[in-house]
Order: structure tokens, then sequence, then C-alpha cells
């Protein structure tokens, strides 16, 4: 269903009841542009990344946003889906109202130009917004607006307008004393005619109707109302009407609560994010980093500069999220899923050993089909995000004995993905944990090189060519992070080629501090300079709560098992764990502490426990002929 400007109040309360009974829900959007600032590379940390996007996708707008919920019907043993797709555009409520500037970024527009988006609906009937403190201050100036109204003579003016009235008496420029004299005619004839019960004033610039609203407050003590209004072209004009005082005053009073029913309807949009928090459902995305930051800039609050701050933030207002991307690039499913573009994902779902989901759409216009493929609508991804959220979910349980028909949202089988971000890119750190300390791997054979401007990737690769393949990260044209693939010869890098006349190298861990000096002496300067207050010093991770079952205080769960690296895909492999449940209530934990070196520990486990790596006694038999050697 499209929700524009036009249709948007009288659905709402369709959309919060969908929220509210739903199981839980999958989101997407679609953007102006998508980055504008520096480049990701494979080495970056999630701070690093979510610095790097925060500065490059900011000043892009979000346009359209795809909600879609699904509700479980045990009864029918299916989902039931309803999808949304709106138009959002911040179009101003009045001139106390931000005017929004943003950018927009040729290439993207040109790829949703390709997929037939409707432009003309975003900008004539996007749905406004708010966020909380935008909502504030306009409530403040509207509220001071109706106070000053109160001690005015004049009736009542429109929320649009300032009136001089407030700050003094104005004086008549000579330019203007004939319009007004003849609008002051106009009134006169308007008053002694006893028919006519409104008249509508011509067009006319903001700096003129202060002067009429001056002049006819002087002239006119009694019995008249002025109002401005603004016609479908954004045309402004002034409407007078003959008024008792008795009628001013109802009229008044309607007009302040058409005042305050304005200022509820410009907030918009942000009431679909609000009744999202307020339910704690689980919001599903794919590859939804950019997504949420988007959602929280727009209509939560300006992404804050500290990184701890953002992922508390994002908690607040998602308290569930689950990132699609990350669930089908790692174990169990990704052995299965060679593609993981939300595309060739959805078709790759429907086969075996997954499964597709009973999905029935709540109504014609709520519905969608894969076979029309809509990609790049937000309500279809949305819509295909949920359906491949419910068939890696089920195929989850059919490591269970006996396999559950279904597997719901709040499962505890579904707790190792919940509340982590898929970090594209970076082979070491595959997730951003919102609700946890971040994965913190060994970068030992990774190097930071200074060199001229005009080296190129040859030459790099000729520097390290001792040391076998490597992998480089250009950071800006003078340096660049380059690791090696045999990660052995890193302890030879410092004393062989450690600087050079062209050129100089640090390790990862050297790099990282003098960059982490050089931001804190940046800081410093810039508080001087601005007089910003002080920058918070680095504090541990906070440690926060999950809504429902889930226990952030556990060690991330996610198997952080990497593939076989070739020579572009570096990092220290993470400590690879395999828990596997046999039918006696025993685990083997598998950590291969180098290429060579396994051990196995054997242990008892809770009844019913799983591990996203889990799989049959048989693989553990595999597995303890691999420790022998067979």
């Amino acid at each position: 269903m499209n929700i524009t400007r036009k249709n948007f109040k009288e659905t709402f309360p369709l959309i919060v009841e969908s929220i509210n009974e739903a199981d839980f829900l999958a989101i997407d959007g679609e953007f102006t542009g998508l980055t504008n600032g520096r480049k990701s590379h494979s080495f970056d940390t999630p701070e690093e990344r979510y610095h790097k996007l925060k500065e490059g996708t900011c000043d892009f707008l979000l346009v359209q946003f795809g909600l879609c919920t699904f509700t479980y019907k045990h009864e029918e043993k299916k989902y039931i889906s309803k999808a949304y797709n709106f138009y959002i555009f911040p179009t101003p409520l009045n001139r106390q109202a931000s005017d929004v500037r943003f950018l927009c970024q040729a290439s993207s527009l040109d790829f949703l130009a390709r997929q037939s988006f409707d432009f003309n609906k975003v900008f004539y009937e996007g749905i406004p917004y708010l966020n909380p403190a935008e909502e504030q201050s306009l409530s403040d100036a509207l509220q001071e607006r109706h106070n000053q109204s109160m001690n005015n003579e004049l009736t009542y003016v429109s929320p649009s307008y300032e009136s001089p009235a407030f700050k003094g008496p104005l004086v008549i420029p000579e330019e203007h004393k004939s319009f007004i004299a003849d609008i002051c005619k106009k009134i006169e004839t308007f008053l002694k005619d006893e028919q006519e019960t409104s008249l509508q004033l011509p067009v006319c610039t903001a700096y003129q109707r202060k002067l009429i609203y001056e002049a006819a407050r002087k002239r006119f003590k009694m019995g008249i109302q002025l109002d401005t209004q603004t016609a479908e072209n954004r045309d402004r004009f002034i409407v007078v009407k003959k008024a008792s005082e008795e009628e001013k005053k109802l009229v008044e009073q309607k007009k302040r609560e058409a005042d305050w029913e304005e200022l509820k309807d410009a907030v918009g949009f942000s009431n679909v994010i609000r009744e999202i928090t307020r339910s704690g459902k689980l919001v599903v995305g794919h590859n939804m980093m950019l997504d949420l930051m988007h959602v929280l800039h727009q209509f939560a609050s300006p992404l804050p500069e500290d990184y701890e701050e953002f992922k508390s933030l994002a908690h607040c207002v998602f308290p569930r999220i689950c990132d699609t991307k990350l669930m089908s690039s790692t174990n169990p499913f990704k052995v299965n899923i060679p593609m993981t573009d939300l595309g060739n994902l959805t078709k790759i779902l429907e086969r075996a050993p997954f499964a597709k989901p009973n999905i029935e759409f709540a109504a014609e216009e709520h519905s969608y089909s894969t076979v029309a493929n809509q990609l790049h609508e937000a309500g279809y991804d949305a819509y295909i995000t949920g359906l491949c959220f419910i068939s890696m979910a089920n195929f989850l349980g059919t490591f269970q004995v006996p396999i559950p028909s279904r597997i719901p949202a709040n499962s505890p089988l579904l707790e190792p993905f919940v509340n982590k971000l898929y970090v594209m890119m970076v082979v070491d750190i595959p997730y951003m944990n919102l609700v946890g300390a971040d994965l913190k791997p060994n970068r030992d054979h990774v190097f930071h090189v200074s060199f001229p401007a005009s080296w190129r990737t040859s030459d790099i690769v000729q520097l390290f060519s001792a040391f076998g393949h490597v992998y480089i990260a250009w950071i800006n044209d003078t340096s660049a992070l380059v690791g090696l693939n045999y990660k052995d010869n890193a302890g030879l890098v410092m004393k062989t080629i450690g600087e050079g006349e062209s050129y100089k190298i640090q390790t990862y861990k050297d790099y990282c501090q003098t960059t982490q000096v050089i931001c804190q002496t940046t800081a410093v300067l810039k508080r001087k300079v601005d007089g910003s207050p002080p920058v918070k010093s680095p504090r541990p991770p906070k440690k926060r709560k999950s809504s429902g079952i889930l226990n952030p205080d556990l060690p991330p769960t996610i198997p952080e098992e990497q593939e076989e690296t070739e020579h572009e895909d570096l990092g220290e492999p993470l400590t690879k764990k395999l828990r596997e449940s046999t039918t006696d209530g025993v685990v083997a934990d598998i950590e291969c502490t180098s290429q060579n070196e396994r051990r196995i520990k054997l242990h008892p486990i809770r009844a019913n426990r799983w591990h996203p790596m889990s799989g049959s006694s048989q693989l553990l038999q595999n597995v303890f002929q691999l420790e022998q050697g067979q």
C-alpha cells in the first residue's frame, strides 16, 4: 500500500494496529545518495566505519521507507503480511520550521529512475516529519504566539504569519502607501455591503501582509477578522470576515485548536517510528546499517559524535533488530548461500535445504508478488527481507528434535544474531554489536605505509614482494594500510623494510595510537577556536539490557569462523569454535589456534541448548576423525 501525505492521516490507525499485532517487522529504505565521505576499506573497525558513514551519509535524504508486518496465525499455520510503502519529504510546516537542505547523488537518482521510482510522489505528496527536538521548538514558538495574540486587539493571526503588532507599530513606506490605501478602501466597501460575509484580498508579499495587518488594526477597531491563508500553489493571501466579539473569540479558539492539530500532522512519519519503538517488536532489515543511521538521524535525533552514544541511541529506538545480511553470511547458512544480495538470497531460500514460508497478504492493497520482482521499492524490499528471515529462522529449527513447524521471532535460536549489524567488506570483524563490545581481532600482520603521492599500487606491491601476497587499502594519495596474506612473515617486515628514503612503515598498533593522538589534539584545537565543550574521555562500553529473553552480558555467540582467506581476504582469523550438540548431551569445542593445531574439549550442556554452528552427531564423529588425522 502506497502511503503519501494525502492518505497518511486516515491510514495511520491501521498502521499502528498492524505494528502492534505483528510477530515481527521488516523495514527498508531508499535514499537520494549513499556516501559522500571517506572511502571504507577492509581494515575499518566498527567505530571507524560509523564515523565514515556519519560524515558521508547524513547530507542525503531517506525519501522512501518500506514497512512490512508479519503476524503468525496458529490455526491456519501461516503468516499474514501487510506491506506499506511510505513516500517521505520534509516539507516545512511554517517559517519557524527548519528548511532542510540535502544532497543528491547522480548515480543514485539514475538508479532509482531506472527502477521506475516515482519522484513526483516524493516532492508533491511526501509525508512530512519532525524529530522530537524540532517538534518541541515549534511547540514552544506556537505557544508563545498564542500567548501574545491574547493581548493583541486584533483577532487571531494565522500560524504562518508573524504579526508586526507584537514588535511595535510599523511605518508604511512611501512606495506602499497607495497599495495599503486601496486595501483599506476595499475593506470599507466590504463592511458596508450587508450581503457579503468574506473578502479575499489579492496575493501579496509577506511584508505587504504585515502592513495590511498593522493598518487594519489601527483603522478598523471592531467587527472584522483577518486570516492569512495558503493556496494549493503555495501563494498566500488574506481573507477578511465580518465577526462579532463572541464570534471572533469562538473562531480564535478553533484556530488555536487547528494550530495544534497542524503541528501534530507535521510530526508525520516520525509517529510511525515512535510506534515501532513503543511496540518493542523485532525489526528485521537486510544490510541495514545505512537504513538504521538514516532513520535515527531524520526521525529521532541527529547522529551523535560519540560511537557508544550512537549504539545506545540505536538500541533505545529499536530495542531488538536483526540483519539478514549477517545471518546469511554466517554459519550454518553461508555454506548453502553463495550470494547474499537480497534478490539472489530470496531465490536461494526458496530451494532446499531451505523452504519458502507460507505467507498470505491481508488484503490486495498490501500485496506484492516475488514473481513481479519489484526490487528497490522499499515496501517490496521490506517484504522479501521478511521472507528471507522466516526461511532462515525455520532452517535453524531443522537442527532440533523434533523439528518444530516454525521458529518464532523471540526464539532463543535467533539470539546470536539479534542487535548486531553487518559490517561490509571487513573480514575479521563481521558485525557491529549494539549491546556490547565489538570484536578486536589481532592485526599484527597489518602495516601503515606513508609514501610519495606519485606511488601507485604496483610500487607498494613491489615493496612488500618478499613477504608474499598483500591486500592494500588506500587511505589517501600518500598512505595506505597493507595486510600480509602470509601472516607468519609479519615479524620480518619492520626488521627488513621498516623505513626507507621515500617511505615509512608503522605497525597497525602504532598507527592506531598515532591516529588517536592526532584526533585528540585536533579536538582540543577546535574547542579553543569555537568554544565547543570538551570531548568526553573514552569509556568502556555500557552494559545494556535487551528486551525479552536476551542476555547481553553473554559474550558474542555469532560464530566467528572465516572462510579460508585468499590474498585479498586478510585479517587474523578469530578463534574458531564449533559447538556440536549430540544425543547424549555433550558439546565439543574445537579451538583452531593455528593452521595445524586443533584442540577439542568435551563438556555437558543444558537440555535443548543450541549453537548456530550445530549439526548432526555424525559431524561430531567427523571432527574426531579430523583430530586423529584420518
